[in-house]
């Protein structure tokens, strides 16, 4: 991935992330603020609940000490002084006192729990219930109770008066339905509430526990077990958006026995709609805001990279050998400043490269008059000696000339076919021919020099020299000239031999490493140093006595010629081991070869 797609990527991340960020933190703070809006109406229903419960009850107690003090409940009280009371009278009284009072239940019942008159249940008079007792003084305000109806136990909200004339009490009971009362709540939208009847005798209104949803009846038992407030979330059936928010209320009698519990319902679904508001709109955002980035970074980043993008050209550029390369200054900020830096350096490594130029050229001249002046010092010698011989041998001794004359002329034959050698070996590394590529097996050529060789390697030390050949057992072809190969491989084999004179083992070894064919020319005789390594390709260098320098500088000139490169790995005394490394360059072939290739395959 380039440097422009990584900064668009970056980019988008960013936007991503921050988009992902944001709609993160709006999310946590709309669930905060719902359930914050959730407790403040749950607290303010409750407080409502609680204000009309108190109003209701003063309002109970009020037409409870009314009907207390009238005149019917007077006569009943007196009645219920004398010895032998007759009831009969007042059965039917509390159901007409009921619906003057607008009172759903009324009873009136002595100090034995004998019901006197039931506005619920007139068939009840004659009664005897104790339980219906107060079991202590009769609390002064309104309480909650439990009554049991034909159709069911239902809670009511209650007030109780005792009416004493004489020495028998008269006890006033009514009140209202507690399922009406809560009609009359005043309920946000969204927010319900709902009665559930304790201790498991359900009214036709009330479901019994086992049939509520497991998270309710969970809420419904840690109210019995805990008798305090509690909330939690109880989960619908048909997902998240029937989730509510149940706030559990207890509501207990005047003897802390608990009667039934109220549940006030919240539902979610507005916090789930807003919170899947937030989520497209944030998909929204994220998506424009991401084809923005896109856009706009992609502006930016052209603008950032282009400039990097030359730069990365002209080093290529420069890399490759162009050192007039520039890139253009298209801003005055640390990116042109850059590129001014680079073309300064340019040019500074082009002024170099000259003086460098020069240098090598004086360097290489140099070395040149001084190999030819050592190489043709050494048989210039021998002639200026001979001639000077002959010369004296005709002043001093004229009847002898003619024998020293012979030996003078054998002398300069001799040393002057020694200066053509010298002249033709120049000649030939100043004439190297250019590769004439064909497909050539590396093997072959190995195998060839080696047999070219096999005389030498057996007589030329005193031990001889062992040939081991080590070659890839899946040769692949390779586009070469054989000729040229043949040659920079017989110098090889040459310094091998040279660098063992009593004897050792050459080792020839192709292999192929990727694209590449190897072949390694491996001695064993007494190594080179590390500074001989480094100057060894170096023309007119040589480690032999009496060598030119060109041998090794004519194998470095075949390789390179063939797009390869030749190493040395040495160490003092562990011999030498030289490896060249071929490509294939078989798109090198000429048309006709490539033909003649094809026919061959083809068997035609």
């Amino acid at each position: 991935m380039n440097f422009r797609r990584r900064l668009l990527a970056v980019f988008a991340l960013t936007v991503f992330l921050s988009v992902s960020a944001v709609t993160l933190i709006v999310s946590a703070i709309t669930r905060r603020a719902f359930e914050r809006s959730d407790q403040e109406q749950t607290a303010a229903l409750v407080a409502q609940f609680r204000r009309e419960f108190e109003r209701r009850g003063q309002d109970v107690v009020r037409r409870i000490e009314t009907t207390s003090t009238s005149d019917v409940v007077t006569r009943m009280a007196s009645v219920l002084s004398k010895e032998s009371p007759d009831y009969g009278a007042y059965a039917s009284e509390a159901r007409a006192i009921a619906d003057s009072q607008q009172l759903d239940f009324l009873e009136f019942f002595d100090d034995q729990g004998v019901i006197i008159s039931s506005a619920e249940e007139p068939a009840k008079f004659g009664y005897r219930e104790a339980q219906r007792l107060p079991a202590a003084r009769p609390p002064d305000g309104a309480f909650l109770r439990e009554e049991d109806l034909p159709q069911g136990p239902v809670l009511g909200l209650f007030a109780l008066r005792e009416v004493t004339i004489g020495d028998k009490p008269l006890f006033v009971v009514g009140g209202w339905r507690f399922d009406k009362f809560l009609d009359s709540l005043d309920l946000p939208l969204g927010m319900k509430v709902a009665l559930y009847q304790l201790p498991g005798k359900p009214s036709p209104s009330t479901p019994e526990l086992q049939r509520v949803p497991e998270d309710l009846a969970k809420l419904i038992r840690q109210v019995q077990t805990d008798g305090h407030e509690t909330s939690g979330v109880i989960h619908g059936s048909s997902g998240e958006a029937d989730d509510e928010t149940v706030h559990a209320l207890p509501l207990s009698d005047p003897n802390q026995q608990l009667l039934g519990v109220l549940l006030i319902f919240n539902s979610r679904r507005p916090y789930l709609e807003l919170q899947q508001h937030i989520r497209s709109a944030a998909l929204l955002a994220g998506g424009v805001g991401i084809v923005l980035a896109i856009l706009l970074s992609g502006w930016a980043a052209a603008r950032v990279t282009r400039p990097v993008e030359q730069l990365a050209e002209a080093a290529g550029e420069v890399a490759a050998g162009n050192w007039d390369a520039r890139v253009p200054v298209t801003s005055a900020d640390e990116l042109g400043a850059l590129a001014e830096s680079f073309n300064r350096m340019t040019a500074e490594l082009l002024e170099q490269q000259e003086k460098l130029v020069q240098s090598e050229r004086v360097a290489a001249w140099r070395e040149l008059a001084r190999r030819l002046a050592h190489e043709l010092n050494n048989p210039l010698f021998p002639l200026q000696l001979t001639v000077e011989n002959l010369l004296r041998a005709r002043q001093q001794s004229p009847h002898q000339f003619e024998e020293v004359f012979r030996e003078g002329a054998s002398t300069l034959l001799s040393e002057i076919a020694n200066l053509k050698a010298i002249v033709a070996r120049f000649s030939e590394f100043s004439r190297m021919p250019q590769p004439r590529m064909q497909k050539v097996d590396l093997n072959g050529i190995v195998r060839n020099a080696s047999r070219l060789f096999q005389a030498q390697l057996k007589g030329g030390s005193s031990r001889g020299i062992e040939c081991k050949l080590d070659l890839d057992e899946t040769p692949e072809p390779i586009a070469a000239d054989p000729d040229l190969l043949h040659r920079a491989l017989s110098n090889l084999i040459v310094n091998a031999m040279d660098a063992m004179p009593e004897g050792g083992t050459l080792t020839l070894r192709t292999s192929k490493a990727g694209e590449r064919t190897i072949l390694e020319v491996s001695d064993t005789g007494s190594g080179l140093t590390q500074e001989e390594c480094e100057r060894l390709f170096t023309p007119y260098y040589t480690t032999k006595a009496h060598g030119t320098g060109l041998g090794l500088a004519i194998v470095q000139s075949v390789v390179s010629d063939h797009g390869g490169r030749i190493t040395v790995r040495s160490e003092t005394g562990a011999g030498a081991t030289f490896r060249i490394e071929l490509p294939r360059n078989l798109d090198k072939l000429q048309p006709e070869e490539l033909s003649r290739n094809a026919a061959t395959e083809n068997g035609t």
